[in-house]
């Protein structure tokens, strides 16, 4: 009886949500306990609704699976975050990152901040999309093509963690020692989360015909996995957080793009599907109209919220024609 239940992917999909819950009541209770909302969006949240790519990746290659669903898992997983998961909440909602009316200089001051932090991490986003497509270029991502992007990914983790540091030292904000607890619950939430995919991905691989089968693992992953982001992205788009809503969207690109495509292209060469230069476009696009959103307006509206969720069902429409 164990067995069959652990084989049950309703039960393995229940539990997949049950560690998203987790993590993210983690998440807030660490905001509580003195994280910014920024550094929390680019540093921690991404590695927690990251971490079913990661496991898919290595899902994948334990079964000598093909390389090429990993890229378009990254690839569903960037363009679902950066499209349907800011629009919707835009459209709902309303993201507003500029405060309204006349602030206290404290809070403009706190809003210039996060705008230039998302302005920086919108930035990465667009070079480590252009150096992967470049990778790709020759039809494959071998794994000299890996390690470097694994190498630019941990650069700008680096990158991000002396900012953190330096914030810190400016405000003199002191983290509490509760965090840890936080961090040890999200650390049971990815373990929960490393053996539902694990199940699910053994489940899927089982199913040979069919649209859930494992001829479109790659996409049925990508949606899969980017569900512990959306539970963040409503959540806080509901009660007004919008910097956090971008900042976790943007974060986890950094993960698919370049982390899992890195490492995926280590564990075993990678031939480049023919969604991968349209996917890169498409990313690099969204990135720049992003850009021009945080910095120029501060605001994604329902207009911005309408356009991003046609441009995600045309993508859709064209990656399962093609």
């Amino acid at each position: 009886m164990p067995a069959e239940l652990l084989s049950s992917p309703w039960l393995l999909l229940a539990g997949f949500l049950g560690a998203s819950v987790l993590m993210l009541a983690c998440l807030n209770h660490m905001e509580r306990q003195g994280l910014e909302g920024t550094v929390l969006g680019t540093l921690i949240i991404p590695y927690c609704s990251g971490a079913p790519n990661v496991f898919f990746v290595i899902a994948i290659a334990r079964r000598n699976g093909p390389g090429e669903e990993v890229l378009i898992n990254a690839l569903v997983n960037n363009v679902t975050n950066l499209t349907l998961l800011i629009g919707l909440p835009a459209l709902i909602w309303g993201l507003q990152l500029k405060p309204q009316g006349k602030p206290a200089k404290k809070v403009m001051r706190g809003f210039r901040l996060s705008r230039l932090s998302l302005a920086l991490t919108l930035v990465a986003l667009l070079v480590f999309t252009g150096i992967t497509w470049a990778l790709g270029i020759d039809g494959e991502l071998s794994v000299s093509d890996g390690l470097a992007l694994i190498a630019l990914f941990l650069f700008w983790q680096l990158v991000e963690v002396f900012n953190v540091l330096r914030t810190n030292v400016e405000t003199g904000r002191k983290l509490s020692p509760k965090l840890i607890l936080d961090l040890g619950g999200i650390a049971a939430g990815a373990v929960l989360m490393f053996v539902t995919i694990e199940g699910l991905t053994a489940w899927i691989s089982a199913i040979k015909t069919g649209f859930i089968s494992y001829q479109n693992v790659g996409w049925l992953s990508g949606w899969l996995t980017v569900l512990p982001n959306a539970v963040p992205a409503f959540y806080y788009a509901a009660t007004k957080r919008a910097d956090v809503v971008y900042s976790s969207q943007l974060g986890d690109g950094h993960i698919c793009i370049p982390f899992c495509i890195g490492l995926g292209a280590i564990l075993s060469p990678t031939p480049v599907p023919m969604l991968f230069s349209v996917g890169m476009l498409l990313t690099a696009a969204l990135g720049i109209m992003h850009l021009g959103v945080v910095t120029l307006t501060g605001r994604a509206g329902r207009i911005i919220g309408t356009v991003l969720v046609v441009i995600y069902a045309l993508f859709v429409y064209g990656g399962l024609l093609a």
